[in-house]
């Protein structure tokens, strides 16, 4: 689940810093969206970011940028074909603006042609004063969340159509931490949505719990090949720490390479060289958002868990081997280099809290947090292959279109479209991180959840998305889809992706039966390839999506990946008008109001 985080004015990537290379900046390859480093052109990269923001002050009708504004950079991106895309977030006097991010886009010879932009309206707020003190802010925010404030900052809220000076406190309780935002005049809370991204819902869980079903996950050894990078055991041992080659025995696909650290000689640790330090730590129990408080996992054999859970390294080698597949899967299919593109080790946590039936993207420590389970609904550690792929995926979403949530409920249950369709990109990316792994004991398939054991035999999936009666997930756009739960509503961006990939009607893959269903049986629809597919939802999401991006606007989104990657006259360009068209999303049906 997309627990949303809302990010602040330390923004990472300033104008200033464009010279000697952008974190997160990125250049886009060939046909499939591929991205290579800035660092050896950030001269280029300097002059894009500075005419993309000239750009946004003169079309201020367009991009609602307006005198006390500021533009911060977050991302570059230079198409081969000529396109340039620069990414901001914006303050305004200084203060962070929440939902005033924006993409500004520009040909090859940085002249504007067009923006993406969260709020088209000016962001000054009407008041340009608080009545509240942020003591008394941080109190009601406090109650709200029920836990402890934490820092709190002046901000400006133009996500609801208008402008609104508020604060945005940091609350925390028990290892959790919420996003509280306040009115600074009326002291109304605008919003609280808890920092973490959660993979089940509080909704799921209840249905669940309502039920009486379990998930209990068959697990067993196995075999599958090596599948690290290396030739021998210890790669130079001359110098120590020095790059191995370990085995995982893992929870639920078997027996699998990894790349681990050799310490010393004959002493070795769960962290990858090879992917930028990526690191599997144990938790031990505890509620924490500090990697640093993890343990290590250490040994002198090189051989991580039983396959049991016996064995605390069992899931940690299960959650190695998902962070590490999900790296890779993203690094040769897109040449993103970590999570945030940043080249940064992407890291988790095993055995984290006590009886979490969960897994987590925490975006406060920049890494994945896996609960045992409660030993009752969930009997074991949620450390399965798409669970990472999928919450990893919220990492990349967060580093960013940012997609948020419209609004959440007293229970922590969040709605909204972009809500929904950052689920759906979950699922979407997370199953082909499934496709890249391609182990023989985690089978790849359109199927989210399938190794749960749930009696659905998956949670959720992406052919036939209201086959899913756990969730109420839908298969079609309609005007309601604003007041459906995130997951639930994840189906219509999911239904539209598969049918883009791989058409209507009954198909078999890789032992699994699908049949596509589309909107009112009006249609039928051929696939073009979920490589083909995958490129445009990537190159959309990367270019063209912001914090409010709904199913329309990434009908729009995707579109104009496809015009930029195979032409506007393209079966790939019509393709993705007729799969949008089979889940009822179409230019014509667009809403006038948009929430």
């Amino acid at each position: 689940m997309r627990r949303p985080h809302i990010r602040t004015a330390a923004i990472a990537v300033a104008v200033a810093t464009a010279a000697t290379g952008l974190a997160g900046t990125a250049f886009a390859g060939p046909s499939t969206g591929g991205e290579r480093s800035a660092a050896s052109t950030a001269t280029a990269a300097t002059a894009v970011v500075k005419a993309a923001q000239a750009a946004a002050f003169a079309h201020t009708a367009a991009t609602g940028v307006a005198q006390g504004d500021e533009l911060h950079a977050q991302d570059v991106l230079l198409d081969p074909e000529g396109a340039r895309h620069v990414r901001f977030v914006r303050t305004h006097d200084g203060m962070p603006v929440l939902g005033g991010d924006l993409v500004v886009h520009l040909d090859r010879r940085l002249a504007y042609t067009g923006v993406t932009s969260a709020a088209t309206h000016a962001v000054e707020p009407a008041a340009a004063k608080p009545e509240l003190t942020a003591a008394q802010a941080a109190a009601k925010a406090a109650r709200a969340a029920k836990g402890e404030a934490g820092d709190v900052e002046l901000v400006v809220d133009a996500r609801a159509g208008s402008a609104a000076l508020a604060y945005q406190v940091t609350v925390t309780d028990n290892g959790t931490a919420n996003t509280v935002v306040v009115d600074a005049v009326t002291g109304k809370v605008r919003s609280n949505t808890p920092v973490a991204d959660e993979f089940l819902s509080p909704k799921l869980l209840a249905a669940m719990r309502r039920s009486g079903q379990t998930a209990d996950p068959a697990t067993g050894a196995g075999s599958t090949a090596w599948s690290g990078l290396l030739g021998s055991r210890v790669s130079g041992v001359t110098h120590y720490p020095a790059t191995a080659r370990g085995t995982g025995k893992t929870l639920f696909v078997g027996s699998v390479g990894l790349t681990t650290t050799a310490t010393s000689r004959g002493h070795y640790q769960l962290k990858d060289p090879n992917r930028y330090g990526t690191e599997t730590r144990d938790a031990k129990g505890k509620y924490t958002e500090s990697f640093g408080a993890g343990t290590k996992f250490t040994n002198t054999t090189n051989v991580w868990g039983n396959g049991k859970t016996s064995s605390r390294a069992s899931a940690a080698a299960d959650a190695q081997y998902g962070i590490t597949k999900t790296l890779d899967f993203y690094k040769k299919t897109f040449n993103r280099k970590g999570i945030a593109n940043n080249s940064k080790a992407a890291r988790g946590m095993v055995h984290w809290g006590n009886k979490v039936a969960n897994a987590f993207w925490d975006p406060t420590c920049n890494c994945m947090l896996y609960g045992d389970g409660d030993g009752q609904m969930f009997k074991k550690p949620l450390v399965v292959l798409d669970v990472t792929g999928h919450e990893l995926t919220h990492g990349v979403v967060e580093a960013t279109a940012n997609l948020q949530p419209t609004y959440v409920d007293a229970d922590g249950n969040q709605y909204g479209e972009p809500g929904s369709l950052n689920e759906s990109l979950a699922d979407i990316f997370g199953s082909n991180v499934e496709f890249y792994a391609n182990n023989t004991k985690d089978t790849p398939d359109y199927l989210v959840g399938e190794k749960l054991g749930l009696d659905q035999k998956f949670l959720r999936r992406l052919d036939h998305p209201s086959l899913d009666k756990l969730e109420g997930t839908i298969d079609y756009w309609s005007a309601d889809t604003y007041y459906t739960e995130v997951h639930a509503g994840s189906g219509v961006s999911s239904h539209a992706y598969y049918l883009l990939a791989e058409g209507s009607g009954t198909k078999t893959i890789g032992g699994v039966k699908y049949n596509s269903p589309t909107y009112h049986n009006a249609s039928t629809v051929k696939g073009i390839g979920r490589t083909k597919a995958t490129a445009i939802f990537y190159r959309a999401l990367t270019r063209y999506m912001v914090s409010t991006t709904d199913f329309h606007g990434a009908r729009a989104a995707t579109l104009k990946a496809a015009k930029d990657l195979y032409g506007s006259t393209s079966t790939e360009y019509k393709t993705v008008d007729k799969a949008w068209a089979a889940v009822n999303v179409t230019a014509a049906n667009t809403p006038a109001a948009r929430h």
